[in-house]
């Protein structure tokens, strides 16, 4: 069910944006992700390009300083040799076994501080030792049948560089350059071989190398067989074929760079390459690309768990502030509802103290009004027991005056929830058909009134003169708001309203709604429309008090009542009266509204019902003057003794003295300590057999003397109602 009303506000409150404010936060969170992982990506892309340039970088040094050191080698062993050669000239075999001891000292002299020189030979033609630096006599050793031998004499007098291989004189790991000796006559007279230590190489690769296990530095033949490598692999001594390595090494390639798996042990690695002068010999130096990788992802790792640690904390808070944002967006919203509860709670304050006022206003009037019209009310009743002596025609007059303002003063005190209620059981059905003809009275001739009933309606508590006073009363606007004519429906059905849907508390109702097609109101008039005294009527055409009594008359019976317009399409009321689900309670009499019933004026009495009271002592208790005076002389001509008091405090005072009375009659409001009510329950406290009767004006007054179980008359009241009350068995 929708609601038919919207609270308004006299503040507007302060606007927070919450979702915006969450989503700069997501926003900075994602960038606060994203932003460093494209930084770390950037820099890794970067760091990766700089640590294989590094690498190259690096490979290509030591090439050059591994290549610079195997030139100088070289280039001494070749001196040597040439010096050597020269020395020995066209000398046979025969002549340098014969000169074996000097040549030794010279050899030994030539090869004793250099320390990569293992030994140097000088081997005849046919491949037998001749001298040696090392040993004297030198051992009879041939090697006739070595590649180095055999490839020297083949190529000389240029040098040739051997294998790896152990040397039968040194008996160590060597290589050997050797030079074939040519004499004059072009015959071929031996060679003179050097023994370098590989040893002597793979030192200074490790020196160069400075413990990077990623670092692989080698001395190469042209044909791609290894002299000597650091660090040393199994197949070292296996040649590298078939790759782009030897194939820069055929090609004669002074020096390069490539990336390339190594023949040998598999890696892949960056290599660079230089040609060792006009020897058909390369330097190479290697780097892993693992290694590269490895120390870049280390490095890499690093740098993001560095980052990392002020991302969380920027993550966390950011996450934080999102948690604190949801926080304080409950709490905000717990404040604007408290605010807009505390706003409302004050405009209603501001408005029920307004209505209070005017309530009391209202009331006070209505009080006196009703004072007065007990005043002509008991006189007239005086008028008829006295036969009336020629004025029945004014009293009759005075009479309907009296319904006419009684219905007035009526409508006061139930616009100021003053006027006392009698609730009955209400069936929704029976009620609406009764007061059907009442309502189509009520409006234009040109107005058609419609009634629409659902099936099995809910019963109501309520006072059943209010409702069709306030059925009349929308009736009547809605006819005023159809001065051309139209149709007014009234369809009443049983409605379950939940709280969350709607501003009407939980519950069962019965709700009859009073739809017209007539102008509709404007959502000012709309929202003003049940104000007190708020009318749109022109000056004196309207007292303002309609809608305030209908809306008075739902909230006495526990509902509230709704209005819903759209100009120019018409208005709809609703009443919500809630469902009774209680016991039926006995029945009693309900109001007849004056200015709806007809008055009927009693015959006057006959002269044997007069004094039916005969006897009959009472005190009178009212502190208004002139109702005091009509009520005692009605009582006295019923032939009651009246004894008046003007205050509770006085009549109290009067029966703890002594005094007895037939019956006390009490006003309720009166001033002084007490009032008719304090009175009662004192009587009844320390005179529990007295008979006692209250009267008043005032709603809020009934529910406390109701708990103490005394009859009430409501005023204005005619004096059949006293007499009944008094003696049941005598009245009309």
């Amino acid at each position: 069910m929708d609601s038919t009303e919207t609270a308004t506000f006299d503040l507007p409150l302060p606007a927070r944006n919450f979702a915006s404010m969450r989503r700069m936060l997501l926003v900075v969170l994602g960038a606060s992700i994203v932003i460093p992982i494209t930084c770390l990506c950037i820099y890794g892309y970067y760091d990766h390009q700089r640590r294989f340039a590094d690498a190259r970088e690096l490979t290509e040094r030591l090439t050059r300083v591994a290549n610079e050191h195997a030139l100088k080698v070289i280039d001494l062993n070749q001196q040597l040799e040439t010096r050597i050669v020269d020395l020995l000239g066209d000398t046979d075999d025969a002549l340098i076994k014969s000169r074996e001891e000097g040549l030794h000292r010279t050899l030994d002299d030539m090869s004793g501080t250099l320390a990569q020189i293992a030994a140097i030979s000088v081997f005849g033609e046919k491949g037998a030792l001749l001298a040696n630096s090392r040993w004297f006599p030198a051992p009879s050793v041939s090697i006739e049948d070595r590649d180095d031998f055999q490839s020297a004499r083949a190529v000389a007098p240029v040098t040739y560089f051997s294998l790896p291989l152990r040397g039968k004189v040194t008996r160590s790991d060597v290589f050997t350059t050797t030079m074939g000796r040519i004499g004059q006559n072009g015959r071929f007279m031996g060679v003179v071989s050097i023994a370098l230590k590989r040893s002597y190489l793979t030192d200074f690769y490790r020196e160069l190398a400075a413990g990077d296990s990623a670092v692989v530095i080698g001395l190469y033949r042209r044909d791609g067989n290894i002299l000597a490598r650091f660090p040393a692999s199994m197949d070292s001594t296996q040649p590298a074929t078939n790759t782009p390595f030897t194939s820069a090494f055929r090609n004669n390639e002074l020096y390069g760079s490539l990336r390339m798996r190594s023949s040998v042990d598999h890696v892949d690695r960056l290599l660079a390459f230089r040609r060792v002068g006009d020897y058909p010999l390369y330097v190479s130096t290697g780097y892993a690309v693992s290694a590269v990788d490895a120390r870049w992802r280390n490095n890499l790792m690093l740098v993001a768990t560095i980052a990392l640690v002020p991302c969380i904390a920027v993550w966390l808070l950011i996450l934080f502030s999102i948690r604190r944002l949801d926080a304080e967006q409950a709490a905000w919203e717990r404040w604007q509802a408290e605010v807009a509860t505390r706003l409302s709670i004050e405009a209603s304050s501001r408005q029920w103290r307004r209505m209070g006022a005017l309530g009391n206003l209202v009331a006070n009037v209505a009080h006196d009004f009703n004072n007065l019209l007990m005043v002509v009310g008991s006189n007239m009743e005086l008028a008829r027991r006295k036969r009336f002596n020629d004025v029945e025609s004014e009293v009759l007059a005075v009479e309907r005056a009296t319904a006419g303002a009684e219905s007035l003063a009526r409508r006061l005190m139930s616009v100021a929830r003053k006027q006392p209620l009698k609730q009955e059981l209400v069936d929704p059905a029976d009620w609406l058909r009764s007061v059907l003809d009442l309502v189509k009275k009520s409006v234009h001739p040109s107005v058609m009134v419609t009634l629409e009933l659902s099936p099995d309606l809910w019963n109501v508590m309520a006072d059943p003169v209010e409702l069709e006073l306030a059925l009349v009363n929308v009736a009547m606007n809605a006819s005023d708001a159809m001065p051309h004519g139209g149709r007014v429906l009234i369809r009443c059905q049983n409605a379950r309203v939940r709280g969350a849907e709607t501003d009407i508390p939980d519950g069962e109702y019965v709700l009859v709604s009073i739809t017209d097609n007539g102008e509709g109101m404007t959502e000012h008039v709309r929202r003003r429309a049940f104000e007190p005294l708020f009318t749109t009527k022109q000056h004196g055409a309207g007292t303002g008090l309609g809608l305030t009594q209908v809306l008075a008359a739902c909230e006495q019976a526990g509902g509230t009542a709704r209005i819903t317009s759209v100009p120019g399409s018409g208005t709809t009321v609703r009443l919500y009266l809630p469902r009774h689900h209680g016991p039926v309670p006995k029945e009693s009499k309900a109001y007849m509204p004056p200015d709806v019933a007809v008055p009927v004026i009693a015959p006057p009495p006959d002269e044997e019902e007069d004094e039916p009271l005969r006897g009959t002592s009472v005190l009178l208790v009212e502190d208004n003057a002139d109702v005091a005076a009509g009520v005692t002389a009605v009582l006295e001509v019923l032939g009651c003794a009246v004894h008046h008091e003007e205050s509770a405090d006085a009549a109290f005072a009067l029966l703890g003295e002594g005094y007895g009375f037939d019956l006390v009659l009490s006003d309720v409001q009166m001033p002084g300590r007490m009032n008719g009510i304090d009175l009662a329950e004192q009587i009844m406290a320390r005179l529990p057999s007295q008979k006692l009767m209250l009267m008043t004006g005032y709603a809020d007054e009934l529910e406390r003397a109701k708990h103490l179980g005394v009859p009430i008359l409501a005023k204005p009241f005619d004096m059949d109602d006293l007499l009944k009350l008094i003696a049941p068995g005598v009245a009309h």
